[in-house]
């Protein structure tokens, strides 16, 4: 008899999200859950606990927080090799990329730290990542050329998005045919994309329309959440396509399957979009639990399993229940 339904997680006690540190009111379901994952996860490797600032200036302990020492010793990275290419890839960042050093080292709920870790054993062996992108992404199977992270064509260039939009993750590819390709990435992971919403651009309206990919480029639901951030990352990609950077590409998200919020975002999206045509940048939802198992299948086994015990497998929240 299956105990725990395969579809949901549950709503944990207040008693033992306060026990592990990791009370959050606000949280929804999902993001209790994955904040209490990552606090047992600190606890069973003997991690410190690491603090916060309040807007009242008090210092208040956090569960899924490491301290600074073991955040600077790597916990945040599943092997040595991520924990070098996070440094490298802080070293090297992009004039204007936005990474937030505590979180990556130190926030174990944050999506930097999963960022790297799924996608920097691709970016350290070109054969897996080709093989990795045959696997989950096989329309656009080919020659990788680069993978990046916190990519952006031009903050600011009107040519653009004329903001800071940037992806997570960014493969380049040379197709079969020839073709010039790219894969953009946002990788969500407890978020719920209801971030602060930006401020609106006369760019935004433009490229809404003369990107042809929208039903209703006027419609004001892309505008906000919890879509708006998939409407200008969808654009980024079409306006360089536009811009003669790629012949072909496709936005991904990445989320896992339970973080209910996050696919019904991506739903409501797609719901949006006007029939793919040639020349337009596509919108896939590849959840992370396939993208995972496309790692797996690539030759890095090992690595996969250790995403999988560190993000999506929440049978220690069931026990604990």
């Amino acid at each position: 008899m299956d105990l725990f339904p395969p579809d949901r997680l549950p709503l944990v006690p207040e008693a033992y999200l306060k026990a592990h540190k990791v009370n959050h009111p606000a949280d929804s379901r999902f993001r209790t859950c994955a904040r209490l994952l990552q606090a047992l996860h600190r606890e069973a490797a003997g991690w410190g606990i690491g603090t916060y600032t309040t807007a009242s200036g008090r210092r208040r302990k956090m569960g899924h927080l490491v301290s600074v020492f073991d955040g600077a010793a790597g916990a945040n990275f599943l092997n040595r090799d991520i924990q070098r290419l996070a440094r490298r890839e802080l070293a090297y960042r992009e004039p204007g990329a936005m990474f937030e050093e505590r979180r990556l080292y130190e926030n174990l709920l944050s999506s930097t730290p999963l960022a790297l870790n799924l996608l920097g054993p691709i970016k350290l062996d070109r054969n897996l990542a080709e093989a990795f992108v045959r696997e989950a992404l096989p329309d656009l199977a080919g020659r990788v050329c680069s993978v990046s992270f916190e990519h952006s064509p031009g903050r600011g260039d009107p040519t653009f998005t004329d903001d800071a939009t940037a992806f997570d993750g960014f493969i380049t590819l040379r197709l079969d045919d020839g073709r010039k390709a790219f894969i953009a990435i946002e990788i969500k992971y407890s978020e719920s994309c209801g971030e602060p919403e930006p401020r609106m651009r006369e760019r935004y309206d433009s490229l809404s329309a003369s990107s042809e990919l929208f039903i209703d480029p006027d419609d004001p639901a892309l505008r906000r959440n919890p879509i708006q951030q998939m409407w200008r990352l969808h654009m980024l990609g079409q306006s360089m396509i536009d811009a003669g950077l790629y012949d072909a590409g496709a936005v991904v998200v990445i989320a896992p399957r339970l973080n209910d919020q996050v696919q019904r975002a991506v739903s409501q999206y797609r719901t949006h979009l006007a029939p793919t045509t040639t020349g337009k940048a596509s919108f896939i939802n590849l959840p992370l639990e396939d993208a995972i198992a496309a790692l797996a299948l690539a030759g890095a086994p090992d690595m996969a399993r250790a995403i999988t015990t560190r993000y999506v497998d929440f049978s220690p929240i069931h026990d604990l229940i």
